[in-house]
């Protein structure tokens, strides 16, 4: 029995390694939704199969090969139509701005000012007065800009435009129609494009080839 313990312990590890190789690389820190969900499924199932020794190991093989088979459907289709990613991952949310809370957006998604505090102390921050700018991530993570009013704000990423920062700036779609056509670049040959000190910069998908 512990033999049997035993290896299925090693062809497990050596299994979730290759697993988790499939699935992409991301810090544990920056997992989202269905990553995070994915993960302690995962190990749940391993646990399960080295749990009982006496049953065969694809007990938990399939489960984790559809989970992974799920999770990288998931990932491609989020990488193509912007509405699924945005439902499955959410939108960042900026809960400071021009150095100033933004309460009603914290209340929406049950975000507390204890919390708050706690991600700045986290940043060595000692006071909000030293915050310009703070956007919380899809993954809760905290992003912070100190005293910065010329920091890049990402307007396009992988052909996607960024709702959240157009209308921090402001601006339409029509006004990135507009910039792109000056450029004399298409929407989906847009890698990345950034806008600082009110100017914008763009890297096409061309130029990387």
């Amino acid at each position: 029995m512990y033999g049997i313990m035993f290896f299925k312990t090693l062809f497990l590890y050596f299994f979730i390694i290759l697993v988790y190789r499939i699935m992409g690389k991301k810090e544990v820190g920056k997992l989202g939704i269905v990553d995070l969900i994915v993960s302690i499924l995962i190990a749940e199932l391993a646990a399960m199969s080295i749990e009982r020794p006496n049953s065969s190991i694809l007990v938990s093989v399939i489960p984790i090969l559809t989970l992974v088979f799920v999770q990288v459907v998931l990932s491609f289709i989020s990488l193509k139509n912007s509405k699924i990613r945005k439902f499955i991952d959410g939108d960042p949310t900026v809960v400071i701005k021009n150095g100033k809370i933004q309460f009603h957006r914290m209340t929406k998604l049950r975000y507390s000012l204890d919390d708050l505090m706690s991600q700045l102390r986290e940043q060595q921050i000692k006071s909000i007065e030293e915050v310009d700018y703070a956007v919380l991530e899809n993954n809760g993570k905290l992003s912070v800009f100190q005293q910065c009013k010329d920091y890049p704000l990402p307007l396009i990423v992988d052909g996607v435009i960024d709702q959240l920062v157009l209308k921090e700036l402001n601006k339409d779609e029509r006004w990135i129609s507009r910039l792109l056509e000056k450029n004399h670049v298409a929407l989906n040959d847009v890698f990345y494009a950034f806008y600082t000190k009110n100017k914008t910069y763009i890297i096409k998908k061309s130029e990387l080839q």
